[in-house]
């Protein structure tokens, strides 16, 4: 399966513009052969607090946008934006991804990140998501979900393929790209990291997105400028990597 990752620049809470932005990488990536499109996390509006203004119910404007560029691109999408359910108090960091058939699922990021007060303004999903795509198993997670390799080891054995959509900044671009090469090699899967790059509110975003293969080789990476990465996933390789290295049966907890 090709997957393309778009690491974009994002207008500062102005979904309309960022949907204007994105159609044409959408078109070259369908152009392209991609199967499935990687956006950044909170794609139409960037990393914000001020929740009361851009929460969205759920099959708001951003899930329509994804659904109908799924649908007209004829791939799968995905990427994360505030979405509020009815009665909650607090909405999600929501990742929701789209099918060409009209398909749609959502995860919801588990770890709100502390250190910036998003637990204050967001509330934390419970549940991981794993969704086959053209015969690869993908598993998906946002931003600061990335340093919490537990959650990555339980879902090993039904993944080829981690993707995770960010808003990391460049003051921790180190630890970004150290981290997503880590889950590869531990996991012997495919990583799929896909950060935005410009500025949003006093924050600097360096990309760094990469595309991972189960041995730790990048296949494609990227700078500090808006680009998109194409890279294959091969769910074959996957399983020769952990069948010449069968570390994943060594982990304690498989062992009990």
């Amino acid at each position: 399966m090709r997957v393309a990752a778009i690491q974009s620049e994002i207008v500062w809470e102005d979904p309309s513009e960022n949907f204007q932005r994105l159609r044409p990488w959408i078109a070259a990536a369908a152009a392209a052969g991609a199967r499935m499109v990687v956006l950044p996390e909170m794609f139409a509006c960037g990393f914000s607090m001020e929740t009361a203004r851009i929460s969205e119910a759920p099959g708001g404007r951003t899930t329509a946008f994804l659904q109908e560029e799924a649908r007209a691109a004829g791939l799968w999408i995905c990427g994360s934006l505030p979405e509020l359910p009815a009665g909650e108090a607090k909405p999600y960091n929501t990742l929701v991804i789209a099918g060409p058939g009209g398909e749609l699922h959502r995860y919801r990021k588990i770890h709100p990140f502390t250190f910036a007060g998003e637990h204050l303004h967001y509330a934390a999903g419970e549940q991981h998501l794993t969704v086959t795509i053209e015969g690869a198993r993908c598993t998906f997670f946002v931003c600061y979900d990335l340093r919490f390799a537990d959650e990555m080891w339980a879902c090993a054995e039904q993944t080829d393929a981690y993707v995770f959509v960010a808003n990391w900044p460049a003051r921790r671009r180190l630890h970004w790209s150290t981290l997503l090469r880590a889950r590869a090699i531990e996991n012997q899967a495919y990583v799929v990291g896909v950060n935005r790059v410009g500025s949003g509110n006093g924050l600097e975003y360096s990309g760094d997105s990469a595309i991972i293969d189960p041995w730790g080789e990048t296949l494609a990476g990227a700078a500090g400028d808006p680009t998109m990465l194409l890279a294959e996933i091969d769910p074959g390789r996957v399983a020769e990597a952990r069948a010449k290295l069968p570390v994943l049966p060594d982990r304690r907890g498989a062992q009990r």
